[in-house]
């Protein structure tokens, strides 16, 4: 009899998507239907999880997405997080009064990038129009989708601060002055509009990919530009530093920009390579803790054993420390991967993985990285602090039943098609409770500055046109050189911590996706946080409940400070893949309701 799961994992061979909703997944699965490619499903999927979880993304947001195009033969890393505006330097937020910069309001952001990725990714990879990938979301904003408990909990939660210091905000979200009671229809008309006169500047010209470029300079070179800085000029509105400060991003800023397309960051872990972004995220610390375990015996541990988690979890203390010293913008800063990610190093990382939980950030000594390391370690010493959770995981914090988010984080998804496209994409930012709506567009502008640091010298370090060190990362792993496998998970710091469980207990134990999703998860918050402000909590985890008392007393006894979570409150993971023989796979976590998989 086969294992219980909370889902099928799902098989086919036509297409499989799978996101972390459910209205997400069936508008990607519709674009599929109708004859769209893993590139079109995806560009789609995007726009609608915009409208149905707008407290995890928004249309000015940021993009990451590892996929493999079967017409290039290549796996690629498309780049559409954006960088700090030309005025966002370090001299200017310290004048504000500033040493960390605020989690939320304007000045935590730099320019949105999502938009151009999307459309970069559809001009240069998928077959439909501007029309074909809007749709879906204009029509769920015009009539309405119906509210998650988390989105109208944090609306409400923020009621009051809208109305006193972000009006526009509480006219979107609170319309006629109430908030959205959960599973009611909400609307948002103003960002249906927006996408509308998208489309209408994209039909005015003839041809697709004419088309979709008229619809990238319509953002950022025409009426979405021109509102948000008819906005901007004005604006002055509060903030997580209990003060009130003006935008640094402008019109201009908006003009320059433009998407990438990269090569990414690659580890051999037996027969499998995984496929990461570069070090303008935090992609490579999965990569370099599966350098690490190679030289453990984790292949042999229990998948769900205080052996396996302990193992994994000093492993990735040792990597997210190096994280800290050593990741940022490479266009900006030497990171030295080619050492971080060799065999000689992760040999020796390993040896550092004692019985014992360490209490110590340990960051790796690279040959003249010295006085960087110094620089790194001497700041985070002056900044202490009880462990941040990651946004969506925010409730296991409250003291109530309650969940609510005051803070924003990402979705994700991955999809395959029957002609072998592959995509990982982990959208975020711009999320409702990041900064107010820009009143005539009917969306937010991102807080990812909240990311760099304001100090000097260091690879994370904010300065004018570097991309902050995100915490996106989704991922692709090829088989024996075949793309076979794209997976990730919201979750701010925990996404590789996450994914790296996911892999490993599918790699190693023969298990199917949906299996090595269901089984309990856990994370570390040893390391600092990314996200304002930008605490840690030494020698701390947390682990669902499902694992065993005799694990977490296991655990305890090793020296973790455990934290307890529920049995499935931990982690939103989804994954596809897609086999030689062209079977196609795809499975969604059960956690928090609202992630499904569809295909066939």
């Amino acid at each position: 009899m086969a294992a219980f799961t909370t889902r099928p994992e799902l098989t086919g061979t036509f297409g499989m998507v799978t996101s972390t909703h459910w209205i997400a997944t069936a508008v990607g699965m519709a674009i599929l239907e109708k004859g769209g490619n893993a590139f079109d499903a995806a560009v789609a999927t995007g726009f609608a999880l915009n409208v149905v979880e707008p407290h995890l993304n928004g249309a000015g947001g940021d993009l990451p997405a590892v996929f493999y195009s079967e017409k290039t033969g290549k796996v690629q890393v498309l780049c559409a997080q954006g960088p700090a505006p030309a005025g966002a330097t370090i001299a200017h937020y310290r004048a504000e009064g500033l040493d960390l910069i605020p989690g939320d309001g304007l000045l935590a952001t730099v320019i949105p990038g999502a938009f151009d990725g999307w459309m970069l990714m559809l001009r240069d990879y998928g077959t439909m129009t501007v029309r074909d990938v809007l749709s879906p979301a204009i029509h769920y904003a015009e009539t309405g989708h119906p509210v998650l408990e988390r989105v109208a909990n944090s609306i409400e939660a923020l009621g009051a601060f809208f109305k006193t210091e972000w009006p526009t905000s509480y006219e979107t979200w609170l319309p006629g002055g109430m908030a959205p009671k959960t599973g009611e229809l909400f609307r948002n008309p103003v960002l249906a509009r927006t996408w509308t006169r998208l489309i209408e500047a994209a039909e005015a010209v003839e041809g697709r990919e004419a088309q979709i470029d008229a619809a990238r300079d319509a953002f950022y070179r025409g009426f979405v530009a021109e509102e948000m800085q008819a906005y901007l000029d004005t604006a002055e509105v509060m903030d997580a530093s209990g003060r009130r400060h003006r935008a640094v991003l402008n019109r201009d800023d908006m003009a320059g920009y433009h998407a990438t397309i990269e090569d990414p960051v690659r580890a051999d872990y037996g027969d499998w390579t995984v496929c990461k972004t570069g070090p303008w995220g935090q992609g490579p610390v999965l990569l370099q803790v599966l350098a690490i375990l190679k030289h453990t015996d984790i292949a042999s541990m229990a998948p769900d054993g205080a052996d396996f988690v302990h193992t994994v979890i000093e492993a990735m203390k040792l990597a997210f420390a190096d994280r800290e010293v050593y990741y940022g913008d490479p266009e900006f800063s030497e990171v030295p991967l080619d050492t971080l990610l060799s065999d000689a190093y992760g040999a020796e990382r390993a040896k550092l993985i004692g019985r014992a939980a360490s209490l110590e950030l340990r960051p790796g000594h690279v040959p003249g990285f010295e006085a960087q390391i110094e620089r790194t370690m001497a700041m985070l010493a002056a900044r202490k602090g009880g462990a941040v959770y990651e946004p969506t995981m925010a409730h296991l914090a409250n003291s109530n039943d309650k969940p609510t988010e005051k803070r924003g984080d990402t979705v994700h998804m991955d999809i395959v098609d029957r002609w072998g496209n592959m995509v990982s994409a982990t959208p975020s930012g711009g999320w409702l409770q990041s900064s107010p709506v820009l009143p005539t567009l009917g969306f937010c502008l991102n807080s990812r500055a909240q990311m760099f640091w304001l100090e000097e010298g260091l690879p994370a370090s904010l300065a004018p046109g570097k991309r902050p060190r995100t915490t996106l990362t989704p991922s692709l792993a090829l088989l024996n050189g075949r793309p076979t496998l794209a997976f990730g998970t919201p979750g701010g710091d925990q996404q590789d911590q996450w994914q790296l469980s996911f892999f490993l207990r599918y790699v190693h134990h023969a298990l199917n996706l949906q299996q090595a999703i269901d089984l309990p998860l856990f994370h570390s918050t040893h390391f600092p946080g990314s996200f304002f402000p930008r605490t840690m909590a030494p020698g701390q985890m947390m682990i669902e409940d499902r694992i065993g008392a005799e694990v977490i007393a296991d655990l305890r006894a090793r020296g973790h400070e455990v934290k307890v979570a529920g049995p499935w409150d931990i982690g939103r993971l989804t994954a596809a893949r897609r086999d030689a023989d062209g079977l196609l796979h795809a499975a969604a976590t059960p956690r928090l309701m609202q992630a499904y998989a569809a295909g066939r």
